[in-house]
């Protein structure tokens, strides 16, 4: 979908002044077109699209061409599956239950997005930031002026750190989509939760990153991704967020 919208701005943009505008592209959604084999088109149908059951009923391939469905399609459903169950359990009947599991799936989809494209869509992080600071109207998981507070600063720290970076070296560290999942961060858990939140990605992303390198031998000056670690850390906030607060800053 961000692609297809590229690609229309690019159009538009590439006109001669005075040209007619393109006829607008055909819908293409979340519900249109339907999802489709990308080796020969077939529609998959409702039946074939039933989380892990249908990916086993098929036996890992398409029903029309019998092209290989990747693993990574029931792999996803099923963490998908138990990080809800974990969640759930975690929280209880309740309207915090809910609420984490709705964040927990904007956290699945962006990880995966930001691993395969480096981008993470403004369609998924501005509205998890919106609803984290209307969660926490009525102190869902904290007050809601330390969810504004969260949010504010959870931009600006990563916007300084883009802009110092920049300025010492010449080149960009990171992108703005990782500015705004931190500040939806700072919006569901509050300022506090920050330093927790920066820490545990960087570390993840230092200690992973080195080891990814490494075993691919791709170099160190090969971009990665930041929100995947920014994610893992906001689910570990989710769940043991006081708790890793008091671990590592409780003696201070």
């Amino acid at each position: 979908m961000i692609e297809a919208q590229f690609r229309q701005e690019c159009a538009v943009i590439d006109l001669p002044v005075n040209a007619p505008l393109p006829a607008p592209p055909s819908r293409y959604n979340l519900v249109v077109p339907r999802s489709a084999c990308p080796s020969c088109g077939h529609q998959i149908s409702a039946l074939e699209n039933i989380p892990l059951l249908s990916w086993l009923a098929l036996r890992g391939k398409c029903k029309g061409c019998g092209a290989p469905i990747s693993i990574r399609y029931p792999a996803v459903e099923l963490l998908t599956g138990l990080l809800t169950a974990w969640v759930g359990a975690h929280y209880g009947f309740s309207g915090e239950a809910l609420a984490a599991i709705v964040l927990t799936w904007a956290l699945i989809a962006l990880f995966f997005i930001d691993a395969d494209t480096y981008l993470l869509p403004d369609s998924i992080t501005l509205p998890l930031l919106w609803i984290g600071l209307l969660f926490n109207i009525d102190h869902g998981f904290v007050s809601l002026q330390s969810a504004v507070i969260g949010a504010a600063a959870g931009y600006l720290a990563l916007w300084c750190v883009f802009w110092l970076f920049k300025l010492a070296t010449g080149k960009e560290g990171m992108g703005y989509g990782d500015f705004k999942l931190l500040a939806a961060l700072g919006a569901w858990f509050g300022w506090q939760s920050l330093p927790i939140i920066v820490l545990l990605s960087s570390v993840a992303g230092a200690v992973l990153g080195i080891i990814m390198t490494v075993a691919a031998k791709r170099g160190f000056g090969k971009p990665m991704p930041f929100g995947p670690y920014l994610a893992v850390a906001g689910f570990a906030t989710l769940l043991w967020g006081p708790q890793l607060q008091s671990l590592l800053f409780g003696g201070l």
